[in-house]
């Protein structure tokens, strides 16, 4: 009894790890009209291919700044300006039976894809 035990949890845990990679397989690429999206895509390769998305949003991802200045006696220190990352985020309605899809770009490249609720 133990054994069968065991062997199906093993069974389960190497489903859910199949499951997980499949998930992350879909996410490399969309289709849109008859092209493909991919990860690495620039903002005008994926509107040339999907067109104009139902959605956009912009903000801005707080990036890395260069090495902070050298504190100085001087009470009005000029304040050193933000770096921010710009993002886009386009979400597009492929269709009946289909996934509302997010492109998210950053710094004008693909860099994820994400499924959202299934039109209805």
């Amino acid at each position: 009894m133990r054994t069968q035990l065991q062997s199906f949890m093993a069974l389960l845990a190497m489903l859910a790890l199949t499951q997980s990679f499949s998930a992350e397989a879909q996410t490399r690429s969309f289709r849109c009209k008859n092209d493909l999206v991919n990860l690495g895509d620039d903002k005008a390769s994926a509107a040339l291919k999907c067109g104009e998305p139902v959605f956009k949003d912009s903000f801005c991802k707080p990036g890395e700044a260069g090495p902070a200045p050298t504190p100085t006696p001087a009470p009005e220190q000029p304040r050193r300006p933000q770096v921010c990352e710009t993002v886009d985020e386009w979400t597009y309605n492929p269709g009946y039976g289909q996934f509302m899809t997010t492109l998210r770009f950053e710094s004008g490249r693909l860099v994820s894809i994400r499924y959202g609720e299934r039109v209805k």
